[in-house]
């Protein structure tokens, strides 16, 4: 445990920043699953593109509060928007 006061202050705000970062990375799972099941059910290409700028904002939120590393976030929005345009492709 911590010892002086300072230390105490330090391991409450981690804990707190634990939670908003576990929070963070989850919505941005939610995000992801909304489009791959909207795509999955054949949604208009107007609500898929909709549900992809939210999870491109949140995962370029998460990268510049260094929450996931950049490369990361760049991989899972292209593979995301790779499967969105090929599901729009085959809609077509």
């Amino acid at each position: 445990m911590a010892n002086t006061k300072s230390a105490k202050k330090s391991a409450l705000q981690n804990v707190a920043r634990a939670k908003r970062n576990l929070a963070r990375r989850t919505a941005i799972k939610t995000a992801t699953k909304k489009v791959m099941l909207a795509v999955e059910a054949g949604a208009q290409e107007k609500d898929v593109q909709a549900l992809l700028k939210d999870v491109a904002a949140k995962l370029y939120r998460a990268r510049g509060k260094n929450i996931i590393h950049r490369n990361t976030a760049a991989r899972k929005l292209s593979r995301l928007s790779k499967h969105v345009a090929k599901s729009a492709q085959a809609a077509k």
